[in-house]
């Protein structure tokens, strides 16, 4: 595909699995600027990379708010080095914040191996109980 390719909000909410809300949300938020041809939203090659690459941000756990900054950052001209700066800040934040989300889920996971043991454990108490309980008046019967 190149440059010049032009895809409708239908195309591309049907390649990226969105609905043309999403779309439109993103255009709403500064994402996106589609050319328009009366009220048709005609997008561009470096519209459906931009769609792309929002929705890999948003599977990484970046705010749509640091997307933007990103393509803000890429729009200006001689920014490389602002933007690496910026990139490797959000990635270093986002590791911090994916690292204690980890430790959370450990934490989560012992907790509920002990509280599911815990369970298990009191089930099959009862369960005895009630087992002893039946055999015993089974036998009372049968006396």
């Amino acid at each position: 595909m190149n440059a010049t390719t032009i895809y409708s909000i239908g195309e591309l909410a049907r390649e990226f699995d969105i609905t043309t809300r999403s779309i439109r949300f993103y255009e709403d938020q500064g994402l996106l600027s589609p050319k328009r041809q009366g009220q048709t939203r005609l997008y561009t090659n470096k519209d459906r990379v931009r769609l792309k690459l929002i929705l890999r941000g948003k599977r990484l756990g970046f705010s749509l708010a640091e997307t933007k900054n990103l393509f803000d950052l890429y729009d200006m001209e001689n920014s490389s080095a602002r933007q690496l700066h910026t990139v490797l800040a959000l990635i270093d934040d986002k590791k911090m914040s994916l690292k204690q989300q980890l430790e959370d889920i450990k934490v989560l996971l012992v907790e509920l191996t002990n509280l599911e043991d815990r369970c298990r454990d009191e089930l099959a108490e009862i369960e005895a109980n009630q087992s002893a309980t039946s055999s015993t008046a089974e036998t009372q019967e049968q006396l």
